[in-house]
């Protein structure tokens, strides 16, 4: 029987999702608390890899058990009780027998905050990026280039091993929210542009491509770069059904990475 699981997590304490030898992950941590529920070993498949720090509220993954689970809601109470309080099982359903949570996802989505005062109250989770005059217009602009089918090679982390560096992106927006505490700095509740969020869309991702986004957004806010770099570092898009070689690394040509400490992957669609 193949089950589906949607689970949140703070990534602070984590490399990431994947597993790795001697070195706490997202991936290692569900399945050891499977295998002692379930009683038996359980390997789990999740939509894909997230980086050291960086966060979820909608992951996705799959696991397979020999006999039906009785009662899935039983089941995500009882991981819950023993899962880390940085990990938590947001549901638990019986999938198609071929479902697949990376293979079969068609959209996935991911969501980075930034706040421009002081405020001890989201800076876990959020960038403080206080330089002044920041202009947030300029950078919407030069984020609507991303959009469409590019090679992204010039966001990828070096040394990463995908066949192919072009991805599709849906939408890339900045703008601005309300925090959850909208008086520790003296704002009020109708909003503040201090708080602004940047999100992206695409069909895959790039290893650090969001927080290289990101980055260089944020350099073409502050007037360091111009805001047409964006097309010149992705190219024309590309037709459906054409996929050039995939090229050397051009890491070096976009801005510095963000910290992943306020990457979230907000939503995986299929």
């Amino acid at each position: 029987m193949r089950y589906r699981i949607i689970l949140s997590y703070d990534g602070a304490s984590f490399c990431g999702w994947q597993m790795q030898p001697d070195r706490p992950s997202i991936q290692e941590t569900l399945q050891t608390a499977l295998g002692i529920l379930l009683k038996c070993p359980v390997s789990i498949t999740g939509a894909g890899r997230t980086d050291t720090s960086v966060n979820a509220w909608h992951y996705v993954a799959h696991f397979d058990t020999a006999s039906a689970i009785p009662d899935c809601e039983q089941l995500r109470y009882r991981l819950n009780a023993i899962l880390p309080e940085s990990v938590c099982i947001n549901s638990i359903a019986e999938a198609a027998s071929d479902f697949h949570s990376r293979f079969d996802a068609t959209r996935r989505e991911y969501t980075y905050f930034l706040h421009r005062c002081k405020d001890p109250f989201v800076a876990k989770y959020s960038y403080f990026y206080a330089y002044p005059g920041l202009d947030f217009e300029r950078m919407n602009r030069a984020a609507r280039e991303l959009t469409g089918r590019h090679d992204f090679a010039c966001f990828e982390k070096s040394g990463s091993d995908t066949k192919t560096s072009v991805c599709t992106v849906y939408e890339a927006f900045w703008a601005p929210y309300t925090p959850v505490l909208p008086m520790v700095s003296g704002i009020d509740s109708a909003g503040c542009r201090d708080y602004w969020y940047f999100r992206i869309s695409a069909d895959r991702f790039l290893r650090n491509m969001v927080r290289a986004v990101v980055g260089t957004l944020l350099e073409i806010g502050r007037g360091k770069r111009d805001a047409g770099s964006i097309s010149e570092l992705v190219g024309s898009p590309l037709e459906e059904g054409v996929t050039p070689p995939k090229s050397g690394t051009r890491r070096s040509l976009s801005g510095e990475s963000v910290p992943g400490h306020a990457l979230f992957l907000s939503r995986v669609d299929y």
